[in-house]
């Protein structure tokens, strides 16, 4: 992202109330195409006068009778209008997504199927959020009911912003809530798209407001006094500012904040099975993926693996993402340096980089923020490089004995989001998955495509809550309980 415009681009405004509106202040940042950092679109950046704006509407929206007295079926319906417009604009979007954020064609075709998913999968529950009754003898009748929380604030990455936009809104507005939601700078175009079918598919003005915009913008929303619920996934240090800020108003939220995730390679695993998968979790989407599993745990005698590992990670093509190679460029310089400066930092630590290990040397990549794939070993646990998030295409590779050591070497880490487990064994496979202190655990599976069904959110410092699957849907209600006496009950 920049703030200084590049000669005549597209002007993205913001979604604000069922309208595109300029930013109050009239500010623009401009989008690049990290494939080779040309402009790509100018893009309204808001301010805390839109997000007071979008707030307002959010709230007005929410007690309006075309949404508040809107039945829960119908809801459904309409979220499933949305998923089949995302469909039929599958070509338009995956494009767009590839230009904006850098990543394969084909893997943005994907998001784009994930994105009509969860607003299918969610239109099919919003009208099945039912309470209970409570025998307490005669006389009293009691019952829950689940509520819609309210304004949702939802604060999304750069690095699926398809999938993480309709991730949150989705199950937001099976729930009757209403949502503002702020795409990061680097990757706002395709969330304003998703806004945009939305309102042409009938979703009332305000439901679902847009705001991109940057730090300040977030902190804006994150803190604002009139929302009930925030959701946001990314870095620790801005997540613990986000909850922070959500707390003071005494606002309930839902923090994803990444992970360093093992994946345990037994010798008696499926090399050959394992290897595509282990790949495609470390290496897809230029490894900026939160549940990546880029702490491979290797058991001593397993060696073949690691060379199969490397001469794969060796193979990959890199590109720009609209020729569909298998690793597109980082979403921005500033990654790009990111993840140079820690491979920099594995050479001093004492790594040995089997391949890779920073810009490729092809000049048609030059203009571009590519990293290659990278297999380091050598290193302990207690390396930086093992220990910190680094968001790019960059696996370490740890030796282990026995399942006793590889245990504690996967849960010697500050995070807890994802974990993977190769082998054969029933019993080790089952080991593993009870003692490993993480949110998933997947045995001779990869989480990278998986469920939109299954729960996903982390233990320690990857966060709190619960997205995905039914679990969701618990931080966009709220329990209301009823308590009616009659006859000599009372």
């Amino acid at each position: 992202m920049t703030s200084e415009p590049r000669g005549e681009l597209p002007l993205r405004e913001l979604l604000l109330d069922g309208k595109q509106v300029p930013a109050a202040d009239g500010r623009t940042f401009t989008v690049l195409d990290p494939s080779n950092g040309t402009a790509l679109a100018q893009v309204a950046l808001a301010g805390a006068a839109d997000v007071d704006q979008a707030v307002a509407a959010a709230r007005a929206a929410f007690t309006a009778p075309e949404w508040a007295r809107m039945r829960a079926a119908d809801r459904g319906r309409l979220l499933n209008r949305i998923a089949q417009a995302i469909r039929a604009e599958a070509g338009q979007l995956a494009h767009l997504e590839s230009r904006d954020v850098g990543k394969p064609l084909g893997q943005a075709k994907a998001d784009v199927e994930a994105a009509a998913r969860y607003f299918e999968f969610y239109a099919g529950v919003a009208d099945k959020l039912g309470g209970s009754t409570i025998p307490l003898g005669p006389g009293l009748l009691d019952y829950t009911v689940r509520e819609p929380i309210g304004v949702s604030g939802q604060i999304i990455p750069f690095n699926y912003p398809l999938q993480n936009t309709a991730r949150g809104s989705a199950p937001a507005l099976a729930a009757g809530c209403t949502v503002v939601l702020k795409p990061s700078p680097e990757a706002p175009l395709t969330p304003l798209e998703i806004g945009r079918i939305a309102l042409e598919c009938g979703l009332p003005p305000g439901v679902l407001n847009v705001l991109p915009g940057d730090g300040e913008t977030g902190a804006a929303l994150a803190g604002h006094p009139d929302i009930d619920q925030v959701t946001f996934t990314g870095s620790v240090p801005t997540g613990i500012k986000v909850a922070q800020a959500a707390a003071a108003n005494v606002v309930p939220s839902v923090v994803e904040l990444g992970g360093k995730s093992p994946v345990v390679v037994f010798a008696d695993a499926d090399f050959d099975l394992a290897l595509g998968a282990v790949a495609g979790s470390a290496f897809g989407n230029a490894g900026q993926t939160c549940s990546a599993g880029t702490r491979i745990l290797l058991q001593r005698g397993a060696e073949e693996f690691l060379d199969k590992l490397v001469a794969h990670a060796a193979s990959l093509k890199l590109g720009p993402g609209l020729t569909d190679p298998d690793i597109g460029p980082l979403v921005a310089a500033r990654q790009r340096d990111r993840v140079q400066g820690y491979l920099d930092l594995a050479r001093q630590e004492g790594a040995d980089v089997r391949t890779g290990g920073g810009a490729p040397a092809d000049p048609a990549l030059a203009d571009g923020y590519y990293i290659e794939p990278t297999v380091l070993t050598g290193l302990t646990n207690q390396a930086r490089c093992a220990r910190e998030e680094i968001f790019g295409p960059v696996v370490t590779v740890i030796d282990f004995d026995d399942p006793e050591e590889a245990l504690a070497i996967a849960n010697d880490t500050p995070y807890g989001l994802s974990s993977y487990v190769w082998t054969r064994d029933l019993d080790k496979a089952l080991r593993m998955a009870e003692g490993i202190r993480a949110g998933q655990v997947y045995v001779n599976a990869t989480g990278v495509g998986t469920g939109i069904e299954l729960p996903f959110g982390g233990y320690k410092h990857s966060g709190w809550g619960r997205e995905k699957g039914l679990e969701a849907l618990a931080s966009y209600t709220q329990t209301k309980n009823v308590c009616i006496g009659f006859g000599n009950g009372s």
